[in-house]
Parts: C-alpha cells; structure tokens; sequence
C-alpha cells in the first residue's frame, strides 16, 4: 500500500501511538534532566546524591514494569492508556508538590515507570499488534512522538523556566498528560481490532506459534539480545546525563555541545523511517544484527574526537542507532515469539532497558569519580557494543532457521 494512502486509513491509530510515545516524554531522561539544577539547589543534593536517587527510582520501575507489562495482553488501549495516562499526571503534579528530598525516591519511581515505562510500552506494543504486514512503518511513524518531544519539550520548558516557577512547569507538564486522555478516547472510539488476533496465524513466532514469556525467558535468543538490549538505553543516557561533564573535557561552552543536538534528533528521525520502511521490505533478521554497529562508531568518536567537528560527525553515528532501535526491537519479539503474549514479553525487554537506562549514569559517574576518564569510559562502551553486536549476530542467525514453519 503506498504510503498516503497508508496514512490515511490508519491515521486515528498511528496518531494515538504518536500521542502515547510523545507524553512518554515526560518520565525520560531528556525531560526531566532539565530540571535537574533546581531540584539539586531546593534539596540541598550533591550529583551524586541527585544520580543516586535516580538510578534507585528507575530500577525500581524496572522491577514493576516486569509484572505491569503484561496488562497489554490483557487490556485494550483505550482502557489502559487513560489509567497509565492519570498515574503519569499524578506522577508531575508530585514533582510541582513534594516537600522532602526522600519524597524524589517515589516521585523518580512514578514519573519513570508511567513514563518512560508504560507510555511509551503500551503504544509499541499496540503498533505491533495493530499492524502486521506494515509492521514497520506503523512502529516508525508511530514513535515519531519520541523524537518530537525530544526536539520541542526541553527547548520549550527551558524557554519558560526564565519567566516561570520550575514547580509550577510540573503542574503544566500534568495537564498536558491529562489532556492526552480525551484525546485518545477520540482517537480509539472505534479501536482496531488488532491483526494478531484476527489473523493469529499471520502472527505466530518461532516454530509456528506464540510463545509464553516463561518459554521466551528459557530460550537462548533473548539472552543472546539481551546485551544489545541493555546497551543503548544505559550508554545513551549516560552520554546525556553527563553531558556537562563531557563538554567541560572537549573544552566546548554547554551551548556548543546542546546546538549539535537537532542534527542527531533530524538523523534519528531519518533513521527510524528508513528503518521501518526496510524491516517490511527486507525483514527484521537480516536488519537487526548490524543495528548497533553505527554506536560503535560514534562512542570511539566521542572518545578521541579533537575538535566540534568530529563531535558531530559523532552525533550523526548516535542518531542511526537511536532510530534503527526505535522500530527494529519492537517488530523483532513479534516476529520471534509471535503475538499472543506480546505485552509480557516486550514487558521484559522493556525492563531490562530500564534497567539500563538505571545502570548507566550512576556506573559512568561512579567510574569519573574514581579517576576512569569519560573519554577513556567511551572507549571501553565501543567495545561493549561491537560484543553486543556479535552476540546478536550469534544468536538471531541461529534462531532464523526456527521462523521457516511460520511460512
């Protein structure tokens, strides 16, 4: 089907995911790492109080999303969505009102796990549920509301926190996430009837069926996909948490590093289309493997870069990566372990790049403060990620003789 046309027979569904994926935005890193000079100044915490309240709410939001992930396989979105969409409201205006640092411990946990957790899980697993043969360029349009808030949300809150009270931008923040929820009910009066389960058969994974999370969690392909799964969310965030730091290193103004940040937005963008369009036309198995070769370019880069230049060149690398990873893990659980218990298993994908997402900041900044420069930490994440590589390689080009029955 030709793309317009796409568009327009999909549009209310595809612009609900690009709805869900945007008001994800306000549990991720990007968003709430704006904030991050105030809510130090207001508590009285150091960086590493700050990162450690942060790491411990994530993981935490990790270990819950393990259990509430699986509500995708239970409820519609319509039904869920507006839940998840209350607790994330809930969650900011928590933020706007907690008196008391220790109260950040629940408030990080809330934001992170209705958030960055199940927001932005509820809309990829509907994508892949909702759609199969376009598959990936459902998930690619779709999880363009990741790269929109990402480009729209810090330059806005930022802009506003000179005129206005940062608490009084949490309260914002939640009316924005209240307001997504009559919209969604718009959206999905009529919601699709998901593919997998009126054609299950088109649906079905390795060995011709669906596998359980318990049968996914006992094969060796997911542990295989587990380094590349950690990888991104925990070094990605690590890059941004410290990116003061890092400018300070190249010796750049913090404004230098930030300006470089559309041209890896526009390439993540350009990355995540391409990538959904090529999934379709080629598959996930021959496309995944090579997903996180570009991340090792661009954390060597980062490394050894002498000047801004080699620094964008850098970003460009970070940004394939960034896209590629948008759309091919989604479509890959669905065409590995089929459909019908897609939400449990996603769920614990999505964990583990929570749990990433937990891990990298606090073990970055732990190794800076212990003398292991971040150029040399960069280095050493090059390296993590040509072994992820090879452990994906392995492992997927072992399992695609297993996808033959599903034929």
């Amino acid at each position: 089907m030709p793309v317009p046309a796409f568009l327009r027979e999909n549009a209310p569904w595809l612009t609900a995911g690009v709805l869900l994926t945007f008001l994800s935005s306000f549990g991720q890193t990007f968003f709430i790492s704006i904030f991050a000079g105030h809510i130090r100044a207001d508590f009285g915490l150091s960086h590493g109080q700050w990162g450690g309240i942060y790491t411990v709410g994530t993981f935490v939001s990790a270990l819950a999303m393990v259990w509430a992930g699986g509500l995708t396989d239970r409820f519609r979105v319509r039904v869920l969505a507006p839940v998840i969409l209350v607790l994330t409201a809930m969650a900011c205006l928590a933020m706007a009102l907690n008196p008391v640092w220790w109260g950040l411990f629940l408030v990080i946990f809330a934001l992170r796990f209705s958030g960055q957790g199940m927001t932005s899980h509820i809309a990829v697993v509907a994508m892949a549920r909702w759609f199969i043969a376009s598959r990936g360029k459902a998930l690619s349009i779709a999880t363009l509301g990741f790269a929109g808030g990402e480009a729209l949300l810090p330059l806005l809150f930022v802009s506003l926190m000179t005129v206005w009270d940062w608490r009084l931008l949490w309260i914002v923040a939640a009316l924005v996430a209240l307001c997504g929820i009559p919209l969604l009910a718009l959206l999905l009066r009529h919601e699709r009837t998901p593919q997998s389960w009126a054609q299950s058969d088109r649906s079905l994974g390795m060995l011709g069926r669906h596998w359980t999370r318990r049968e996914t969690l006992h094969h060796f392909l997911f542990w295989f996909m587990a380094p590349a799964l950690l990888g991104p969310s925990a070094f990605n965030t690590a890059f941004f948490f410290h990116q003061v730091h890092f400018a300070e290193v190249k010796g750049l103004a913090h404004f230098e590093l930030v300006a470089m940040f559309p041209l890896y937005t526009a390439v993540g963008i350009g990355a995540m289309m391409l990538s959904g369009w090529a999934l379709d036309k080629i598959g996930t198995p021959r496309l995944i493997p090579f997903s996180q070769l570009p991340m090792v370019v661009a954390f060597a880069l980062f490394a050894v870069a002498p000047g801004p230049w080699t620094l964008l060149t850098g970003f460009v690398f970070l940004g394939l990566t960034t896209g590629f990873n948008t759309t091919l893990p989604n479509a890959f659980w669905a065409e590995f372990y089929g459909t019908g218990n897609l939400g449990s298993i996603k769920a614990m994908a999505a964990a583990i790049m929570v749990l990433g997402s937990a891990i990298g900041p606090g073990l970055t900044g732990f190794a800076i403060d212990l003398g292991l420069g971040i150029e040399t930490q960069y280095l050493i994440v090059a390296g993590y990620f040509v072994f992820a590589t090879v452990m994906m390689a392995i492992g997927v080009t072992r399992a695609r003789t297993l996808l033959a029955p599903a034929a």
